[in-house]
């Protein structure tokens, strides 16, 4: 039986309180990065909407996750979109008793598997230089 109308109110507040807030693209990118969501029967899928690259006026949903309700065993599945286009179980988290549980896995996303899942404000610039080697300048001199 596909989610009511008053569950899909509780399930947008729900990932709008536990989800986009922590998500959602930083004022300056927001005419150019959308969040969205489809509700579709018991599932929601989860996905950002960005101009196609060198295509101007097209736009592009890229997957993050989706997530199902198991009505008879009342669980939440956790699927991530693999580059064969197709939906799969998560394997480290393939099923969560809660909604804010698996939209919290998500985010959290330890096995980097949520493509559209990264950070969209810019991460500190770090070197990456092991501790004790020398630091090369171009053209391989010394500095």
């Amino acid at each position: 039986m596909a989610f009511t109308e008053p569950e899909i109110a509780e399930h947008t507040a729900t990932l709008e309180e536990q989800f986009w807030t922590h998500r959602r693209p930083p004022l300056h990118l927001r005419d150019k990065v959308r969040e969205g969501q489809r509700f579709d029967g018991t599932s929601i899928e989860l996905f950002l909407v960005r101009p196609a690259f060198q295509r101007p006026g097209e736009w592009i949903e890229e997957a993050i996750a989706k997530v199902q309700f198991v009505r008879s065993c009342n669980v939440w599945q956790l699927f991530w979109k693999r580059a064969d286009g197709k939906w799969h179980h998560y394997p480290p988290c393939p099923e969560a008793a809660l909604l804010g549980a698996a939209l919290h896995t998500i985010h959290q996303d330890p096995k980097a598997a949520f493509s559209a899942n990264a950070p969209l404000r810019p991460l500190p610039r770090r070197e990456h230089v092991r501790p004790g080697a020398r630091r090369m300048k171009r053209g391989g001199r010394e500095g």
